[in-house]
């Protein structure tokens, strides 16, 4: 594997000869631990250790879309480290963004499926990416990137990355044209729900899309319907409400688009929002309309909820054009139109 560079002192030195991106998704990765399908955590089961990011995942999710596709981030000089960033750049994703840090370690998480659902156990305190600071953004900034892609784990993780986030979100260099957070409210990373919501729909506001699902809206804002959700979150061009297995909306200037859910068999639900926001951002590069858009999501949801990890492999090119109702010809239509 190509080595991956030192994390700098001043943290501010520009990586060299990454080509222009489609989309830079920026965040921390940790090495996931999960039991195989009828496991749960506990010395009867088998497990398998993968690389487990909201961003990276979005960022994989592109890449198997066809579309050119980076993740910046931080590790640990550890095995672990190393795993994350060549699984990470085995899927395609350009990792030149990435930095080790000598001092700290790569993050671990464990899931523990249950007949109520999966519950995460998170080791990430001090870790690696926690360290990112608003300098780190300047390594970002140079890479011209069509999409810049955030979420809302990255500001719980630290009061440096709150401030990296927010210095990302108001930095608009040549050649990146829109900023996509996935608002991704993990309760067990904030102090409290209070702190939670007022960050998080700060961060909302300042995007250009975000996506939300409407049982963490109901939780954080004490709303109700997406209507409500879009009443609060009223700034951004397009806002995505996704209300699990029944729909996704996408409110826009120009109204309303609704697309129902995909029936589908759930292995493990870890994961799906960021398949979903990859899958909408693609339909978006791609310059697809309204409701492809939220089909392609909810498409590339329906993968990553079939599987153990929180990547999976997509259907066939053809295939996804069928269920999207679109020709090859606008399949392959150039990305870089994201709006």
């Amino acid at each position: 594997m190509p080595p991956v560079p030192t994390v700098d002192t001043d943290s501010t030195t520009p990586p060299t000869r990454t080509p222009p991106l489609d989309a830079v998704c920026v965040g921390e990765t940790m090495a996931m631990v999960t039991p195989t399908p009828g496991g749960r955590l506990d010395a009867e089961s088998t497990f398998v250790l993968r690389a487990g990011g909201a961003e990276s995942n979005v960022a994989m999710f592109l890449a198997a879309l066809g579309h050119r596709a980076g993740w910046a981030s931080r590790v640990g000089a550890d095995p672990l480290g190393e795993l994350v960033v060549g699984q990470v750049r085995a899927a395609g994703v350009e990792t030149s963004l990435v930095e080790v840090d000598p001092t700290r370690p790569t993050a671990v998480y464990l899931k523990d499926p249950g007949p109520d659902g999966t519950k995460v156990y998170y080791y990430r305190s001090g870790s690696a990416a926690a360290g990112m600071d608003p300098g780190y953004a300047a390594r970002v900034d140079a890479v011209p990137a069509t999409v810049l892609h955030l979420s809302g784990v990255t500001p719980a993780l630290s009061e440096s990355c709150r401030a990296l986030v927010q210095r990302l979100m108001s930095s608009r260099p040549a050649g990146r044209r829109l900023v996509s957070f996935d608002v991704n409210h993990r309760p067990q990373l904030w102090p409290d729900r209070g702190t939670a919501a007022t960050e998080l729909l700060r961060l909302a506001q300042a995007a250009d899309v975000v996506f939300v699902g409407l049982d963490e809206a109901a939780r954080l804002w004490d709303v109700k319907e997406p209507e409500d959700v879009r009443a609060l979150v009223d700034r951004p061009g397009t806002l995505v409400v996704k209300n699990g297995s029944v729909e996704a909306l996408a409110f826009t200037a120009d109204g309303v688009t609704v697309e129902p859910a995909r029936p589908v068999e759930v292995v493990e639900p870890v994961g799906a929002g960021d398949a979903f926001a990859a899958g909408w951002l693609s339909g978006a590069l791609r310059g697809l309309d309204p409701a492809a858009r939220l089909r392609l999501g909810h498409l590339v949801a329906g993968a990553a909820l079939g599987s153990v990890s929180d990547f999976a492999e997509l259907p066939a090119v053809a295939t996804i054009c069928a269920a999207l109702g679109i020709t090859l010809d606008d399949w392959h239509r150039p990305a870089g139109r994201a709006a």
